[in-house]
C-alpha cells in the first residue's frame, strides 16, 4: 500500500504532517488489519502526508498499566517516547482509543507531549478542511447502531464526532438504550481482552450485543478494534452473522467512497 516509515522519511530529510500510530491490534490481528488498510486508503485519498513507525512501534503499555503493572507500562512508554521525540513527532493519529487515551493523557508526564487525534476526529478535521468528502449514496438507508468505545467516550468525552461522520453516510441510525455517557463496555478494556471473564450470569460482550440487536441493525459501527472483536464474537454467539455486520467507522467511509 506504499506506506512510508518515519525512518524512510527522515532519510529523505522529510517530516510528515502526521504519524499514524497503528497499534497492536491493527498490526497483528487479521480482522483489525482491515481497519488499518481502510484508514490508510482514506489518508491517501485526502492526500495526507503521513508515516508509520513500522518495526520501531511498540505497545503503548496500556494493557500493562490497566492490569496493574506500572513498571512495565513506564518501560514501554519511555522507550516509545524516546523514538517519537527522536523523530520530532508533533501530531499522532490512531484508531485505537486505548492508544489514543494513553498517548494523549499519560505520556505527557513522562516527557511525551503530542497533539493526538482519534481517527474519527482526524477524518472530521479533513472534511472541515475540504480535503475529504463522503459519498452518502452507497450505504443510504441501511440500519445502523453505534457502540461507544469506553476510552473514546467516557474517558475522553468524544461522543458527537463519530456520530457526525456516521450521519454523513446516509444511513438510518438508531441509538441503543445505553449510549454515550451511559454506554456499556464491550468487555475488552482494562486488559480484560487477554483473560477469561469471571463467573457470572452472562459475558458482558453478549449483554452489549443484545443491546445492539434490540435496535434491529444491519450494521453495528464502532471506533475501536477491541470493541469490534467483542461485538463480532457476540454476533457469532447469537448466530446473526448472516444478518448483521460489525464495522469500524473508517471501513464504512472507505466502503461509501468505493476505496
Amino acid at each position: 500500500m506504499n506506506v512510508p516509515t518515519m525512518a524512510e522519511m527522515m532519510a529523505q530529510g522529510k517530516q510528515p504532517e502526521v504519524l499514524f500510530w497503528v497499534g497492536a491490534a491493527g498490526s497483528y490481528d487479521d480482522r483489525a488489519k482491515k481497519i488499518t488498510k481502510a484508514f490508510v486508503k482514506i489518508l491517501q485519498m485526502a492526500n495526507v502526508d503521513f508515516a508509520v513507525l513500522g518495526t520501531e512501534e511498540s505497545s503503548t503499555g496500556d494493557a500493562a498499566k490497566r492490569s496493574g503493572n506500572e513498571f512495565l507500562f513506564q518501560m514501554q512508554a519511555i522507550t516509545n517516547i524516546e523514538v517519537l521525540n527522536a523523530y520530532e513527532v508533533k501530531t499522532i493519529v490512531t484508531y485505537d482509543p486505548h492508544s489514543f487515551n494513553t498517548l494523549k493523557n499519560e505520556y505527557p508526564e513522562l516527557g511525551g507531549k503530542y497533539e493526538v487525534f482519534h481517527h474519527t476526529q482526524y477524518i472530521n478535521k479533513l472534511i472541515k478542511e475540504d480535503r475529504l468528502s463522503i459519498d452518502d449514496t452507497n450505504l443510504k438507508g441501511q440500519r445502523l447502531t453505534y457502540h461507544d468505545p469506553c476510552y473514546l467516550g467516557r474517558a475522553n468525552d468524544v461522543y458527537e464526532t463519530p456520530r457526525d461522520l456516521i450521519r454523513r453516510l446516509g444511513v438510518k441510525v438508531t441509538e441503543m438504550k445505553r449510549s454515550k455517557s451511559t454506554a456499556l463496555c464491550c468487555g475488552a478494556g482494562g486488559a480484560q481482552m487477554f483473560k477469561e471473564p469471571e463467573k457470572g450470569d452472562k459475558d458482558i460482550n453478549i449483554l452489549r450485543t443484545e443491546d445492539a440487536l434490540e435496535t434491529n441493525p444491519q450494521i453495528i459501527a464502532t471506533g475501536c478494534p477491541y470493541c469490534n472483536t467483542m461485538m463480532t464474537d457476540g454476533i457469532k454467539y447469537k448466530e446473526k452473522e448472516d444478518q448483521v455486520v460489525v464495522k469500524d467507522i473508517a471501513e464504512l467511509i472507505a466502503e461509501a467512497n468505493n476505496l
